[in-house]
């Protein structure tokens, strides 16, 4: 996994991280966010062409080699990844960081 190359979706507008919000209801909202990773750029651009057609001109895509994820991770205070294996689906497998 630190070796490898991962595409994230960023907000034009603001510079914000496309996220899964597991808990919205928890008082702690920013403790439940999981970034979202893609494998692949086309994978990225798959997921919002098809899950927010409207939107997609908002993003840009991003890579990051994986040996950054961690302080990533550590400076937005992501509980985890949700790791996009399936954009058009979605299936997502997400991992917490300890």
């Amino acid at each position: 996994m630190l070796s490898q190359v991962y595409y994230l979706l960023r907000s034009k507008a603001d510079g914000s991280y496309l996220v899964a919000r597991l808990d919205e209801l928890s008082s702690s909202a920013k403790n439940t966010q999981y970034l979202l990773m893609f494998n692949e750029s086309f994978d990225a651009l798959s997921y919002l062409n098809t899950h927010a057609f409207d939107l997609r001109e908002n993003f840009s895509v991003e890579s990051i080699a994986g040996n950054q994820l961690g302080n990533l991770l550590q400076r937005w205070g992501f509980k985890g990844v949700g790791i996009v294996r399936d954009p058009l689906l979605p299936k997502i497998d997400f991992l917490a960081k300890n």
